[in-house]
């Protein structure tokens, strides 16, 4: 499949009544080992991860260059649809969605970092005039900071939806929304910007995927979760290890 063929698959896979489950990689090995897990659809990346096993603080620390080439490897993984988090797009995110596309990405997290909404809205502005450019119907998951940088909880959902509409004027695909948001919450939100418009992070005590398909989100990942998820058995087998004992029943040779 061409990247505007993938492109194409990832969008037709958010706007699908199904919710779109995403496990996050972030280098070639976990790349192809969830590629090859039956039922994966498409892949996406997280900042987090990939800056974290590289060294890096996360918060645009690594610099661009590493992070596209990381992706680019990713891509090159697995035939699937894959979609990075390329943070707040490293100050010149036209240019890096355009380098994204160059190594096979065909969707990107872009954060807003609560900056004033004027300037975010010309970040996902230039994301998608670049998209075009390339004639890629790039899958842009512009996302808001609100419901972590914003205390009082109504407030937060004012101006999440305040952004999420223009972000989605401004050619956004979706609009993603970190954070421990009840059923109530997600409701608001998808009835302000639509169905298979928003997009969640599986995080503890956040709500079941049941409830998310039944509110109408369109995807559900899971961030530096999925990498969390693989140290906490790396840290157990060294916990077991220097108290006499082996590998965990059930471990599995995947590479």
């Amino acid at each position: 499949m061409s990247t505007a063929d993938k492109a194409t698959d990832l969008q037709a896979l958010h706007a699908a009544p199904e919710l779109l489950r995403v496990v996050n990689v972030w280098d070639a090995i976990t790349a192809k080992v969830v590629s090859d897990i039956p039922g994966t659809k498409a892949l996406a990346t997280a900042s987090h991860g990939i800056a974290a096993s590289r060294g890096y603080e996360d918060g645009e620390n690594i610099p661009r260059d590493e992070m596209i080439a990381e992706v680019g490897l990713i891509a090159r993984q697995t035939s699937l649809p894959v979609s990075a988090d390329l943070e707040a797009g490293y100050g010149d995110p036209g240019g890096t969605v355009a380098r994204a596309i160059g190594v096979g990405i065909v969707g990107a997290n872009l954060e807003d970092q609560m900056k004033p909404l004027a300037d975010a809205v010309k970040a996902v502005e230039a994301a998608v005039a670049a998209a075009q450019k390339e004639g890629v119907d790039f899958v842009l998951n512009a996302r808001t900071d609100a419901f972590l940088k914003v205390s009082d909880p109504s407030e937060a959902l004012e101006e999440a939806i305040e952004r999420g509409r223009a972000y989605l004027d401004a050619g956004a695909s979706n609009f993603f929304v970190p954070g421990k948001l009840d059923e109530s919450q997600w409701g608001e939100l998808v009835s302000a910007l639509g169905e298979r418009k928003v997009n969640m992070i599986g995080i503890p005590g956040s709500i079941s995927q049941e409830a998310a398909q039944r509110i109408g989100l369109a995807r559900i990942s899971f961030g530096p979760w999925s990498q969390n998820t693989a140290l906490t058995a790396l840290a157990e087998l060294a916990e077991r290890a220097y108290d006499g004992g082996g590998l965990a029943e059930g471990v599995r040779k995947l590479n």
